[in-house]
């Protein structure tokens, strides 16, 4: 019965390829067709141990920047480079609220080698976005990507947790330390006794210089939790 109602909807509703719109046989995940599938920009080993940054070749190790300072995480870990097809599918989920695309990054996320870098959190933390600008967007999309990778693990989902106290100003153009003085102080935690002793997992679209991630982890660290592991969807080289 599954496999006729299936067969009726490729029928009458045909997929196709989110990239270049060519109609795909099935709705089988993810929404690519072969050649544009081959084209996706998977971040593989070897990259930085703590950070994520892929190297172009070598081993995994220590990048220059996290022996120059330290993070207030433990690692992060990103599953796509920031490149098309990718920058097209998160930007029409972030900016336009268009969910076709959120299966498809959903399942490329779970089947990268960042992604089973991860340790098993006991929290899972969606970065938050200002009221004010929730109130504009009308939705967060780290906590709508979160939820829809961490199905089953939904109950350790604390999207309220750690707040965004100050409206800061958009990141897009500011060098790193700009970002960093953009951000700085801008989150808080609402129950600091939830967080002590926590491993604390961090989900967001993009990870671009870390500045956000990063304030976020310290305020994070600051409340005594055990460690703070970042996961994004991208990372931007």
């Amino acid at each position: 019965m599954n496999f006729f109602f299936a067969s009726c909807k490729d029928l009458i509703f045909p997929a196709h390829c989110l990239e270049c719109e060519r109609q795909l046989p099935t709705w089988k995940l993810p929404l690519f067709c072969v050649d544009c599938l081959a084209r996706v920009p998977f971040v593989r080993s070897p990259y930085c141990t703590c950070c994520g940054l892929p190297f172009q070749s070598g081993h995994d190790h220590l990048c220059g920047q996290c022996i120059a300072r330290s993070y207030s995480f433990k690692l992060a870990r990103a599953a796509l480079h920031y490149n098309d097809p990718v920058v097209s599918l998160i930007s029409n989920l972030k900016f336009k609220g268009k969910l076709t695309s959120l299966s498809t990054l959903v399942t490329l996320a779970i089947s990268s080698s960042g992604f089973r870098d991860l340790s098993e959190p006991d929290i899972i933390i969606p970065v938050p976005l200002h009221a004010q600008r929730l109130r504009n967007r009308g939705f967060n999309q780290a906590a709508t990507i979160a939820h829809a990778i961490f199905k089953k693990k939904k109950r350790k989902i604390a999207p309220t947790l750690l707040v965004r106290d100050r409206a800061t100003i958009a990141q897009t153009g500011l060098n790193g330390k700009e970002r960093r003085k953009n951000l700085f102080g801008a989150f808080s935690v609402k129950q600091p006794k939830m967080v002590k002793g926590k491993r604390i997992l961090l989900v967001d679209d993009v990870f671009t210089t870390g500045s956000t991630v990063n304030e976020c982890a310290k305020t994070l660290m600051k409340c005594d939790a055990e460690q703070v592991e970042i996961f994004t969807l991208s990372r931007a080289t």
